[in-house]
């Protein structure tokens, strides 16, 4: 396990082989093994296991325990060949960005 700084100045945990995880969507229809390569407070990079076309990828869970116990709330940030960057949801965001856009409206 190595530690170093990321592009947003967090602490970006790597692993030397990733950890085991599950992709889930957030209504349950569909999951997809991947690997956690490395992790931050704000997000982390998978390796998906199979293809990733058709999945809605704008928001998922990340369950990090066999049990679904252990999840974060995902965004997707960017794709790569196998490989995705996501961001972590925290409680509230999207009320916040419904919020912003009905002012607007």
């Amino acid at each position: 396990m190595a530690a170093k700084t990321d592009q947003r100045g967090n602490s970006r945990v790597i692993f030397e082989r990733g950890i085991p995880a599950q992709m889930m969507g957030i209504d349950g229809t569909w999951r997809r093994e991947c690997t956690m390569e490395d992790v931050s407070d704000s997000g982390a990079k998978l390796t998906i296991d199979g293809s990733v076309e058709g999945l809605h990828l704008k928001e998922f869970f990340l369950l990090l325990s066999s049990t679904g116990l252990a999840y974060r709330r995902c965004e997707l940030a960017w794709v790569n060949g196998d490989q995705i960057g996501v961001n972590f949801l925290k409680v509230g965001d999207k009320k916040k960005k419904v919020r912003s856009t009905a002012v607007g409206a």
